[in-house]
């Protein structure tokens, strides 16, 4: 029970009890809490003692004084114990998304051929359907701008799936395409191109950073025409972006590389120590997390090839060995 409906009951019972013994009591106890009530200004409470309530009412600890109580429940009028019995007493579609060209508001008619029952349908209701069908799909699209959209966001969802980034990605990637879209930077490139672009750009603001390699992996466009979109609609666009940290390649490299939290802590250490000093400036990302994660796998004793490191990094073993000696020469680590 909460301090507001104690406060309530307490009061009740001493009025009811004042009336039982007729002695006047409860007159009395009333007139000394409105009394009470109208000594306090709401408007002086700490704002750290106001706590909201179950019953969604806005009390004063201290006081136990309810200073709002009209409060709106804008939930459903329904209630619901677990996911299931949620999602069968749920009214409404799918939330509104930037993933789907038409932000997922149209309809669509399954393939499935059966009723609301699940009976089949006939023979002429099957064609009926297959027609309706084919008009659903061509009026999802009024103009040639939204089939572009159609066919980018797709291919956007496509490489997201393969890469394995979270929705959060796919819904920021979609947002920088409709805004590339929307000022014509599409023009003379290819919506691939494009779409893969913001992908890159989408997992760098997520802090979900993914290599040019890596992305290039997935789409249909070679890197280098991926760097110089990525470039362009970047700066067109005006989006902020911090290099990249290296220490943001280190969970996913260790775990590929099966290593343990001790060389994943000391290769975080490494990264700190040598970027104080300068040594990243001009260095790729990845090929300077690579390197550490190798020093730190040599320093406890949980060795891994130049080789092993280089096929999860997407780096060369050259690459590995010139910032390894860079950075143990920075540790003051000798032999």
């Amino acid at each position: 029970m909460t301090g507001p409906t104690r406060q309530r009951d307490e009061r009740e019972r001493r009025q009811w009890t004042g009336d039982d013994r007729g002695d006047g009591s409860a007159t009395k106890t009333a007139e000394a809490d409105e009394e009470t009530e109208e000594d306090i200004d709401p408007e002086e409470f700490d704002e750290e003692d106001l706590v909201r309530t179950a019953d969604g009412e806005l009390m004063h600890e201290p006081t136990g004084l309810i200073v709002e109580e009209d409060h709106v429940d804008r939930g459903p009028e329904w209630r619901a114990f677990n996911h299931s019995e949620r999602q069968e007493k749920s009214r409404v579609g799918a939330p509104v998304t930037e993933t789907m060209h038409d932000k997922g508001l149209t309809t669509t008619i399954d393939w499935k051929d059966k009723d609301a029952y699940g009976r089949s349908l006939s023979s002429e209701k099957r064609s009926q359907m297959h027609r309706l069908r084919k008009w659903q799909e061509r009026i999802r699209t009024k103009d040639a701008g939204e089939r572009n959209l159609q066919f980018a966001l797709s291919e956007i969802d496509r490489m997201a799936s393969a890469l394995g980034v979270p929705r959060s990605v796919r819904e920021v990637a979609s947002v920088i395409y409709r805004r590339a879209l929307k000022e014509d930077l599409i023009r003379g490139r290819s919506i691939e191109g494009v779409a893969t672009a913001t992908l890159y750009a989408a997992c760098r603001k997520e802090g979900i950073p993914r290599s040019l390699e890596e992305i290039s992996e997935v789409s249909r466009v070679e890197r280098k025409e991926i760097g110089r979109t990525y470039r362009y609609v970047s700066q067109e666009l005006g989006l902020e972006m911090k290099p990249v940290d290296p220490k943001q390649y280190v969970p996913r490299f260790s775990s590929e590389l099966d290593l343990s939290e001790e060389v994943k802590s000391k290769a975080n250490e490494i990264i700190e120590t040598t970027a104080e000093q300068g040594l990243l400036s001009g260095k790729s990302p990845t090929g300077f997390a690579a390197a550490a994660i190798y020093a730190a796998s040599l320093l406890c004793n949980e060795k891994k090839t130049q080789r092993e490191v280089a096929d999860v990094a997407q780096v060369t073993e050259v690459t590995i060995r010139n910032r390894y000696q860079e950075q143990i020469e920075a540790m003051g680590i000798h032999g």
